[in-house]
């Protein structure tokens, strides 16, 4: 008869962690072993993995460090860990995550199910028009700062089971292997690429931010979003007195406020037409300023402190079209190249577009520049006739306005 395993995981919760990993995709991590790769020996390696996680033998590999680039031009450093790392971290994060939910605050909106960036900025936006004041807060390299003994303390609060305490712990400090393979030992932070990370950011942020607000400042709402955070205030001597206390506690919590990120930002628009030295704020993708907008009853235009596309995202956008080089597939039919970065612009305008649609005209007319100069190199009729390119695409879309997502604006 075989031994009892020490700690019961379901095979099937482990299958199903499996799907969860396989559809989110993701890089290889040190060991190089692809979600193909995987996929190949799938039963021999979700067996081995649940032995050993039932029996408590599970060691998870370091995570591999990959660097990305930021909108803002800096670089994000990521820790992938393997695919059966990852597998580990979802059996885990489906046990601990419906928990959890009942337990965040509302205007937590980061990394949970049916709450979204759009809705943190609908948010946002309304408050911004209520409440003069908002603290534009930045956390110091949050997710590589996380205090991992105030960490497990979280988690232990919200569960008995001494085997995802046990690997949690284990995550938390499994070294990161850089590009030299050189292995470097962590004492705090949790890898940003991790499955489990973005849930035990939250929990984190929950105790150090959310809740110490709802009891020191009841009357002051916010919004977080993972470690991007707005807070609304009446003042601006309020505000710099929230700020002050913020940082302190902060502190407490092993976290630091970045000096030059974090700012107290007035919301000006036609009402409030006072001076400050800071009056605009970036929050997910999106810049708040005074813009221009009309009255949708009487049609005047006055201006309101409202989002739109940041300029940092703009940017970013710009390189992708760029870094397409539409001139050099002229091997590619119209429908062919419509059908390969229509994905890629449908998300831009179902995002970006959310607030202030006019904004990504601009970059949209460089795409369609971008074709028109395609269509020149490709056709012979239209060498060194931008216009004449330009008006047989727009006959096109009159034709097929549905050829290309940002047709329809």
């Amino acid at each position: 008869m075989a031994k009892p395993k020490p700690y019961q995981i379901s095979k099937h919760l482990v299958l199903e962690a499996w799907k969860r990993v396989k559809k989110n995709r993701g890089a290889a991590g040190v060991d190089g072993q692809s979600i193909e790769i995987f996929e190949e020996h799938l039963q021999d390696n979700l067996y081995k993995l649940w032995n050993r996680m039932s029996s408590g033998s599970y060691f998870p590999s370091a995570v591999r460090l990959c660097d990305i680039p930021k909108s803002d031009g800096k670089i994000r450093t990521l820790g992938i860990p393997t695919v059966s790392d990852r597998v580990a971290q979802m059996v885990v994060k489906l046990i601990l995550e419906p928990h959890l939910e009942t337990l965040f605050h509302q205007d937590s909106f980061g990394y949970r199910h049916g709450k979204s960036a759009i809705d943190a900025l609908g948010v946002a936006r309304k408050r911004c028009w209520q409440k003069n004041w908002v603290i534009d807060l930045d956390i110091k390299e949050f997710f590589d700062s996380i205090d991992h003994e105030l960490m497990i303390k979280a988690v232990k609060a919200h569960t008995k089971e001494s085997w995802i305490l046990l690997y949690i712990e284990r995550w938390l400090k499994v070294p990161a292997q850089g590009e030299d393979g050189k292995l470097n030992d962590r004492t705090k932070g949790t890898p940003q690429g991790g499955v489990i990370s973005p849930l035990l950011a939250n929990l984190f942020l929950h105790y150090a931010f959310d809740c110490w607000m709802v009891r020191t400042f009841p009357d002051l709402p916010f919004e977080r979003y993972a470690d991007d955070l707005l807070v609304h205030c009446f003042t601006e001597k309020q505000a710099l007195f929230v700020l002050e206390n913020i940082r302190r506690r902060f502190k407490q919590c092993g976290l630091t406020i970045h000096p030059d990120k974090t700012k107290i930002v007035y919301c000006k628009d036609d009402v409030r037409k006072g001076g400050a030295k800071h009056t605009k704020f970036d929050f997910l993708g999106y810049q708040f300023r005074s813009r221009s907008s009309k009255n949708s009853k009487t049609g005047q235009m006055f201006a309101g402190f409202n989002p739109a596309i940041s300029p940092n995202a703009l940017k970013a956008i710009r390189a992708t079209i760029r870094s397409w080089n539409l001139t050099k597939r002229t091997p590619m039919s119209l429908k062919e190249i419509a059908c390969w970065i229509n994905p890629v612009v449908r998300g831009w305008i179902q995002y970006y577009g959310a607030y202030c649609k006019s904004a990504l005209i601009s970059v949209l007319r460089q795409l369609e520049f971008s074709l028109a100069k395609w269509a020149m190199r490709k056709f012979k009729r239209f060498h060194r006739k931008m216009l004449r390119a330009l008006r047989w695409l727009s006959s096109i879309s009159q034709r097929e306005p549905q050829l290309f997502a940002h047709w329809s604006i």
